[in-house]
């Protein structure tokens, strides 16, 4: 039977409560949709919800330009195993791991980066639910909230967030189409010394001022999110506001407004990603401060400034600012068919020292054609272009680079069981 093909990561009128900080194109909104292997190929029909079992895979035949320089190769570009399952009515659970990357545990929560997911929740009743464990944060916007799989880019400052983290979140809904999420999670993985580096400074000034970092007591962040529906679900909005702790008297302010149209054949976002980190929390400005303070010797690689004698210290920027729009759209524009373009503006500053202040814009522009061959089965195929440029400014020396990247692959949600 010929379908009319809607891409289900955003048309699928879903319920709220399993949607911010569940990557909710990942199982959670679909798990009746696709048909599993087990029952396509020995006839195995569940009878309940108790035990999913998916596989997220996505390869590619790349071409990719580095300022210039073109490389061809094939490449695994993810492979996530996940269990999830609902228990009884009130119970359910998920865990997600990541096959390639690193399996190294980390100081802080005893977690390796690998694993995404490793929650247990407890639904009350209609309005109130809790989940504990290893979760994803609360932050609004849709590219946010996508499938990784999906993404074949993300913005710069989605890209560099670390969202997995250890703790327990709240979820409220006062009405049917609404939802207040409240979190308190670990501010990151590891332990102090393995998210900044031992003995690390933060540059405050232009001056050559330097600031030892001390150890947070509550290195902690909290959440507040609500996430709305208006029109029969053809307006979504994703909001977030949060403050992390980052180092003892430095903190980072996030805000997140996430919009999105859902009409039959066309879906557009747009997304606002602010930071205000006390320290450079993304990694961009600590990154470029590093290579400029090499052949700048006004701000040194020690914590004196003075003694080049002295071991070297993880240099880091204070007060970085970062802005990001994003903006999205899919149609699909005959069935089993959908078009893909995106781009993205951001920006990065460190308005007290004047050779970063508003030094850094970056652009991403994409798109991709998807084929999906199968009924009942989340496979597509694609061919897509990724474009990336970063501009400095004439003030701070960098020098600029793009890239270009054209994709010819797939990307397989398999539904095992």
């Amino acid at each position: 039977m010929r379908i009319c093909f809607i891409l289900l990561a955003f048309c699928l009128n879903v319920g709220l409560a399993n949607a911010q900080g569940y990557n909710h194109d990942l199982g959670e909104d679909s798990l009746n949709n696709y048909e599993s292997l087990a029952n396509k190929l020995f006839k195995i029909d569940k009878k309940h919800d108790g035990f999913n079992v998916w596989l997220n895979y996505a390869a590619s035949f790349q071409n990719a330009d580095d300022n210039g320089k073109w490389e061809s190769r094939f490449a695994n570009r993810e492979i996530r195993l996940e269990i999830t399952g609902n228990i009884t009515d009130n119970l359910s659970y998920r865990i997600r791991h990541r096959l390639n990357k690193s399996n190294t545990e980390l100081g802080g929560d005893n977690f390796a980066k690998a694993t995404d997911l490793a929650w247990i929740g407890y639904r009350f009743n209609d309005k109130w639910s809790v989940q504990g464990g290893k979760i994803c944060l609360s932050w609004g916007g849709f590219e946010y909230d996508e499938n990784p799989m999906f993404i074949y880019r993300y913005s710069d400052f989605v890209d560099a967030m670390d969202i997995f983290m250890a703790g327990v979140g709240v979820s409220y809904k006062p009405a049917a189409n609404h939802e207040i999420v409240l979190q308190a999670t670990n501010t990151y993985n590891g332990s102090f010394n393995e998210e900044w580096g031992r003995d690390a400074v933060a540059v405050e000034t232009d001056n050559g001022h330097i600031t030892r970092l001390e150890k947070s007591r509550l290195p902690l962040t909290f959440i507040a999110n609500w996430n709305g529906a208006f029109f029969g679900n053809r307006l979504q909005t994703r909001w977030a506001w949060g403050i992390q702790s980052l180092a003892k008297g430095k903190t980072g302010r996030l805000l997140t407004l996430g919009q999105q149209l859902n009409l039959p054949r066309l879906q557009c976002l747009f997304d606002y990603y602010g930071g205000w980190y006390d320290i450079d929390h993304l990694r961009f400005a600590n990154k470029d401060l590093t290579q400029w303070a090499e052949s700048n010797p006004i701000f040194g690689l020690n914590p004196d400034g003075t003694d080049s004698s002295a071991p070297t210290v993880p240099l880091l920027m204070a007060d970085a600012r970062y802005h990001s729009f994003v903006t999205k759209a899919n149609w699909q524009f005959a069935p089993r068919w959908n078009l893909m373009l995106k781009g993205t503006y951001e920006t990065v500053s460190a308005p007290q020292n004047s050779v970063f202040h508003n030094y850094r814009k970056s652009f991403v522009y994409a798109a991709s054609l998807e084929y999906y061959p199968i009924d009942k089965q989340n496979l597509r195929l694609f061919l897509a272009y990724i474009g990336h440029k970063v501009d400095y400014s004439k003030r701070c020396g960098l020098e600029d680079f793009n890239t270009n990247r054209i994709e010819l692959g797939f990307m397989y949600r398999m539904k095992c069981f």
